[in-house]
């Protein structure tokens, strides 16, 4: 694997030697001070240029960084997808190289790049052939920081969260598994990621970053609250789903009202209760059910939390 000197070397020397090519900077988590260091962290390189169009045309310039693995261009990607691109200002080019290392290479027109870095606060300028390049303060994650959520983003988190059960129920008692399962990661788990980095970032004033997915919560949330956020992670095996829901729905519910008592914004424990119900009802159901009746007792309690926690399933 080549080290950092020998990238950064190559990085440089390219630059250097190639006159469209008029500065160079670096972002992302290489430039990020409380980003953890390691061997599969990417160099994320913009080339501020004269112009793309040159490069664009002859994809082969590339191939001077080194033997790749694969490699992605999303911004050909999106033009062959019939997108609207911008490739005339900006054209990325994503490489995994043979021998570990991975860079992420932007070509970007000069003037587009001077205002793409006075709006990223992870900046290092690693060249600047003609001085142009703007002086940006010492990198800082303050941008990714979690934001303080307003009373309306709190209720549309909360909203969304519990609305989507509906979803997830009905496609567990139907066994549609790749939908509930779907309905589940990609609608109710951003609330929960988010509502668990409000809570973090509540404790913390509103100062540090949870990174991409939450990744880092691990970091600020206690181990009991982390291993509750971990089971929700099921297989795709319907009982262990159903568990996993249970659980997210018990470690929302819990987290949402400290975000809203912490930051003075009403939780609609009605609703919360008004989804679980739905829950309820349609764990219980027969398979062969032709009716369902949501005002009467259900078929079958609540999973508790400590059901959810030690997986007993009591129907």
């Amino acid at each position: 694997m080549r080290s950092e000197k020998e990238m950064m070397d190559l990085i440089l020397g390219v630059a250097g030697q190639d006159e469209r090519v008029r500065g160079v900077y670096m972002n992302g988590s290489r430039t990020n001070p409380n980003a953890p260091h390691d061997i599969f962290q990417d160099y994320d390189i913009v080339y501020a240029v004269k112009e793309t169009a040159s490069f664009i045309a002859d994809e082969s310039w590339i191939d001077v960084f080194g033997k790749r693995l694969y490699m992605q261009m999303p911004d050909k990607m999106d033009a062959m997808s019939g997108m609207e691109t911008n490739a005339a200002n900006s054209y990325a080019y994503l490489m995994q190289f043979a021998d570990g290392n991975r860079m992420d290479l932007t070509v970007m027109k000069l003037e587009y790049a001077v205002k793409n870095m006075k709006e990223d606060k992870l900046c290092v300028v690693l060249l600047d052939k003609d001085g142009v390049l703007p002086e940006i303060p010492a990198p800082s994650d303050e941008c990714h920081w979690v934001k303080k959520p307003t009373a309306e983003e709190y209720f549309c988190c909360c909203n969304e969260f519990w609305w989507m059960q509906n979803s997830v129920g009905k496609g567990l008692w139907r066994r549609e598994m790749t939908y509930a399962m779907d309905m589940m990661n990609l609608y109710i788990r951003p609330q929960l990621i988010k509502m668990l980095s409000w809570y973090v970032g509540m404790q913390e004033d509103f100062s540090c970053s949870v990174g991409k997915s939450g990744k880092y919560l691990h970091r600020y949330l206690s181990g009991e609250e982390y291993g509750r956020l971990m089971l929700t992670y099921p297989n795709s095996d319907r009982e262990c789903v159903w568990k996993a829901v249970y659980g997210m729905c018990s470690l929302f519910d819990e987290t949402a009202r400290k975000v809203g008592d912490g930051l003075g914004y009403p939780y609609d424990g009605e609703e919360a209760q008004g989804s679980r119900l739905f829950l309820d009802y349609t764990y219980g159901l027969a398979e062969d059910a032709e009716d369902i009746r949501m005002d009467e007792k259900p078929y079958s309690a609540s999973l508790t939390d400590d059901n959810a926690a030690d997986g007993d399933l009591d129907k």
